[in-house]
């Protein structure tokens, strides 16, 4: 929630000034940190045995740091600052180190037998 209510408060700023240099670091701060850590959350939330993996908090722990990272870079990139691109570069190669990292972790999830007794109808 922090990382979504950074990007939100960015893009009132934007707003505000009148000045949307910077809009594609608030877009990737709001998918990166709001829509794929609420993704990776329900996915942990539905699979638990995967939620107990060792690797799934760090997992997420990279994602954030990962995600911060790329924002700046891109960012800085965006206002004029050259010097975003190497870290928008670390960023972009954490985050995707870290979803090969997740996506093995989806295929360690099993099918779990059906519990239609705890339904809700």
């Amino acid at each position: 929630m922090l990382l979504v209510l950074a990007g939100m408060m960015w893009g009132l700023q934007m707003a505000i000034t009148d000045d949307h240099s910077a809009f594609p670091a608030h877009a990737h701060l709001n998918l990166l940190g709001f829509v794929a850590l609420f993704l990776f959350g329900i996915f942990y939330r539905l699979n638990p045995t995967v939620e107990a993996n060792r690797l799934a908090i760090p997992q997420v722990l990279i994602w954030i740091i990962s995600t911060v990272v790329l924002a700046i870079g891109v960012g800085l990139v965006h206002t004029g600052h050259p010097v975003g691109g190497p870290i928008a570069a670390v960023g972009s190669f954490a985050i995707f180190a870290d979803a090969k990292v997740f996506t093995w972790l989806v295929f360690q999830a099993r099918p779990q037998p059906e519990d239609h007794a705890s339904r809700v109808a």
